[in-house]
């Protein structure tokens, strides 16, 4: 069958445009709690040298991205303006589906922009997402990262908002204690039994950074989170891994409110937040929960962020070496069972790819990451990677940070969806331990 020309391109054009919409269909998700499209703010961009191999301003016209392929599509005749700069907002729909969650569908955006005129300033970005769920899960965020013109102030925070749904599969690194019954058996849960956990979300977090030397940051905040209406098949007889928590540290079983300041020292020399070819950033913080703000309990806890980007082609230098650490050490007091540190709990929600958000958890949490990041072709629409990652942590039963490691790795592919900012489309595949696999699919690189 012939169809007529103008009939084919329409379509084409319709092809195109349901393909990159259908790309945002996932079939396994690692985020539980946060946004299934899981669009991560990095912390920062960097100030980059005129002498170094990177410059300043990008030579776009050499690169293609999803906006290029759309307009070939839909407007073939018409030439392309190169020295425009284009937009630095990418809209998409948020469309997913995994077990957890059930079919979930709603839209994102994600935005960024140098503020000002000073080419050295940091690159600012934001996102907000709305979604709905077929098991009537509903998530509503908004996050940001902006720093004014010339670096004197960078704001970072988050807003979000939702009825959720959590798997929850024990506390600790996975380690197994023969011989271990009772409640120690049902905490450390070694068979990895998945719990479903439903409440209600409020989170409002706020920092404000100082910039005190080039690439140095020091700030202080605020940070709130309130869970409510939390329900699960058991929360008082000890059958579940939260409830005997919640029991052993005083918790209400129900709800729980995290309330305290931040302090925060910052050091970046990174490129772009998005997706950095070059640099390091380093992170560093207390967060004081205090019951005098609210806290269901007091406590005190350490954070550390620290990445390297390590550019391996002066001749293609999106060819990468991506190095992560990051950890949350609790000093002293009590976390609530679902704010405490595991895998996925980073600021992005990104780490420990092969597993499910908290698939371990404790109140030591400590993840290593290494990515292979490659162009697959020269105009860079097509990227691959290769990872890998560790996390280990501590537990109620002797367990020590660093004794027990759980490693999870995987390829993926990148498809650069906005030139402008370097904003990828990142499709990954990974594996875990204990059976665990998935798909995972995020806009912007884990870190």
């Amino acid at each position: 069958m012939r169809f007529r020309p103008v009939i084919r391109r329409k379509l084409l054009n319709y092809s195109v445009i349901c393909l990159f919409c259908g790309m945002s269909l996932v079939a396994y998700g690692q985020n539980a709690h946060a946004p299934v499209d899981s669009i991560r703010i990095k912390s920062d961009t960097s100030k980059v040298k005129l002498s170094e191999k990177v410059s300043l301003q990008e030579d776009f016209s050499k690169k293609y991205d999803v906006g290029n392929l759309i307009n070939a599509v839909v407007f073939p005749h018409k030439k392309v303006d190169t020295s425009k700069h284009g937009s630095g907002i990418v809209v998409v729909p948020n469309v997913a589906a995994n077990p957890t969650i059930g079919l979930q569908g709603g839209i994102k955006a994600v935005a960024g922009k140098r503020l000002g005129g000073d080419p050295h300033t940091l690159f600012s970005v934001a996102s907000t997402s709305a979604s709905i769920t077929t098991k009537g899960i509903l998530v509503f965020y908004i996050n940001h990262n902006l720093f004014t013109p010339g670096n004197k102030w960078n704001f970072q925070g988050n807003l979000q908002i939702s009825k959720s749904v959590l798997p929850d599969y024990g506390f600790g690194i996975g380690r197994e204690y023969p011989g271990k019954g009772g409640t120690d058996s049902v905490l450390a849960d070694p068979t990895h039994k998945s719990y479903g956990l439903n409440s209600y979300y409020f989170v409002f977090r706020e920092k404000a950074y100082k910039q005190i030397a080039r690439g140095l940051f020091l700030g202080a905040g605020v940070a709130f989170e309130h869970r409510w209406d939390i329900t699960s098949k058991d929360t008082v007889n000890n059958a579940t891994p939260s409830s005997v928590y919640n029991n052993e540290h005083g918790l209400p079983q129900d709800h729980y409110t995290s309330s305290g300041l931040t302090f925060n020292i910052e050091y970046t020399t990174r490129d772009n937040p998005n997706r950095a070819y070059r640099g390091i950033y380093f992170d560093a913080g207390v967060r004081i929960n205090q019951t005098w703000m609210g806290s269901t309990k007091d406590a005190v806890q350490v954070t550390t962020d620290i990445r390297k980007y390590i550019s391996l082609s002066a001749a293609q230098p999106q060819f990468v070496l991506a190095l992560w650490n990051w950890g949350n050490y609790l000093l002293s007091g009590t976390i609530p069972y679902l704010e405490l540190p595991g895998t996925a709990k980073d600021g992005s929600f990104r780490s420990g790819r092969g597993y499910t958000t908290q698939y371990f958890k404790s109140t030591k949490f400590n993840d290593s990451e290494a990515e292979l990041r490659f162009p697959l072709l020269k105009n860079d629409f097509l990227s691959g990677v290769v990872f890998g990652n560790l996390q280990s942590g501590n537990d109620e039963l002797g367990t020590k940070l660093f004794q027990v490691f759980q490693p999870g790795y995987g390829a993926g592919l990148r498809v650069l969806f906005n030139k402008h900012t370097r904003t990828n489309l990142c499709l990954d595949y990974a594996f875990g331990r204990f059976g665990n696999k998935g798909f995972f699919l995020n806009l912007n690189e884990a870190f």
